[in-house]
């Protein structure tokens, strides 16, 4: 048995997944491009970008200064003044080339910083277009960031992430994917299983002469390991995608309970009407706010009471399943006028609290004393969930809310490295990666042929691979880069 024998083997599986990139690059448009890359609109400055052979080239068409513009370093930016093919003026810039693959995506670039005027970045495109350019689709210049071997699948995802992010800890998030948080670890199990994925292919082989060259013990080890890491991985994307797209918290409780005074206070704007008529909310408002660096989604509900209007009851309905999607309830109680109907309450809020966070506010904490406290705790006693006394009207202990809400979602402790699953399509692939080494383990533990254990090895090892990259098409990398800004 040669050592080039296994070699070949293991490098088939890499020259399919090089190949099958490759196929897709030489499908890609490669002509060069360009684009607006800040927001539209109005600003101080705009830059554009153009990458493409010839990006450089092109650029120096409408680059006047003392000095050719394929005389200026790379990465130097050059002063100078950008005329249209016919010589007019337009505009006074700073252009900075990048030589591939020194570049963001690995082509030659250029970077084109104007004054922010809507007009002059129009007139320029229009300007580089006429020159040779293409326009930049969406996601254009990330995806051939991609293709050219820059970043991996989950980072370019993670450019989208880091653009969308409008929270300290969706930021962090993404930055860490970014620097490949996510593949870094899959890459390192993925190569692990594809060393023994190429054994047990070498035992097929020779299968006549009953050899095995992988060791089964040792890849029973190495499938644990894999299914606890991708278990760890796929148990987070609940708290991922929420750190993302926003904690979602349902505000419930009785009419008049001070929900929607609750929720203005909260995001800081008078978003929801505040009267002292009950059922004056009747559908839900919804609004964010920033609390230590997270971003939470708050919903004021209707209140929820027994009722003959049909539109109240509709309000209320509407509450019931705000509460099914939220991941903390905040169940807001007044001091006041807590009555028999608290059972009645809690039956409706209570079974609708499985999977959730549950908190307890007993709100208008102002009117009450001690002894009235007291009372409301023993009331209480049977329902286990953290509770807290406010003044949503006062702004009484607020801070003490905010922290509780931040022990209810889970975040307080995550490191600014911590690795996350925060993307839907990531969590799907590596659900399949989980059931198809969950099959290897059976195999192992049954027995099975390499024939048998080589079908659920490949599938692990395409479902991660689609997640990084290494297994892609065509249509998937459209549907990914299709969600990205023109420019990016």
């Amino acid at each position: 048995m040669q050592v080039n024998d296994f070699l070949g083997i293991r490098n088939d599986f890499t020259d399919k997944n090089y190949l099958c990139k490759s196929l897709i690059k030489t499908m890609t448009d490669e002509k060069t491009i360009c684009a607006v890359s800040t927001p539209a609109g109005t600003g101080g400055v705009a830059m554009i970008r153009i990458s493409g052979t010839d990006a450089i080239d092109i650029a120096g068409k409408f680059f006047n200064a003392k000095k050719k513009f394929a005389d200026i370093p790379a990465r130097h930016a050059a002063f100078g003044i950008f005329t249209d093919l016919q010589g007019k003026e337009v505009d006074e810039c700073l252009f900075t080339p990048f030589k591939a693959p020194h570049s963001f995506t690995g082509e030659n670039m250029v970077e084109i910083c104007c004054h922010g005027s809507a007009y002059i970045q129009k007139h320029i495109v229009e300007c580089l277009i006429d020159g040779g350019c293409h326009p930049a689709l969406p996601g254009e210049f990330t995806k051939r960031a991609f293709l050219n071997g820059k970043m991996d699948l989950t980072q370019a995802e993670a450019v989208a992430d880091l653009i969308a992010s409008d929270s300290a800890a969706a930021n962090s998030l993404a930055l860490t994917q970014l620097r490949g948080g996510v593949s870094n670890e899959l890459l390192a199990l993925r190569g692990k299983l594809l060393d023994f994925t190429s054994l047990i292919e070498l035992e097929l082989d020779f299968s006549e002469e009953d050899v095995e060259f992988a060791d089964r013990k040792r890849l029973s080890a190495l499938a644990d390991e894999i299914e606890e890491k991708i278990d760890k991985l796929c148990s987070s994307f609940s708290t991922g995608n929420a750190i993302k797209n926003g904690i979602p918290v349902a505000i419930v409780g009785e009419t008049n309970a001070g929900k929607s005074t609750l929720l203005n206070l909260l995001v800081g704007e008078e978003r929801a009407i505040v009267t002292d008529i009950h059922g004056t909310t009747r559908d839900l408002i919804e609004d964010t706010a920033q609390i230590g660096g997270f971003l939470f989604r708050f919903i004021d509900t209707a209140g929820i009471r027994q009722t003959e209007d049909i539109v109240e009851n509709i309000g209320i309905k509407r509450s019931y399943a705000a509460m099914e999607k939220a991941a903390v309830i905040v169940w807001l109680i007044d001091c006041t006028s807590v009555n028999e109907h608290i059972e009645w309450m809690a039956s409706r809020i209570i079974p609708r609290t499985e999977g959730k966070k549950l908190l307890l506010a007993f709100n208008k904490m102002d009117k009450i004393d001690d002894e009235e406290k007291n009372i409301l705790d023993n009331l209480f006693s049977d329902i286990d969930a953290p509770r807290v006394y406010i003044s949503a009207k006062h702004k009484q202990n607020l801070e003490a809310f905010e922290q509780m809400l931040l022990d209810a979602a889970g975040v307080r402790n995550l490191g600014t490295d911590s690795v996350l699953l925060s993307n839907a399509r990531h969590y799907e692939a590596l659900s399949s990666a989980l059931v198809a080494i969950r099959k290897v383990k059976t195999g192992l533990s049954d027995r099975l042929s390499g024939e048998l254990l080589s079908l659920d090895l490949h599938d692990c090892l395409d479902a991660i691979g689609s997640v990084t990259g290494e297994i892609s098409s065509q249509e998937i990398l459209n549907t990914i880069f299709e969600r990205f800004c023109i420019g990016k």
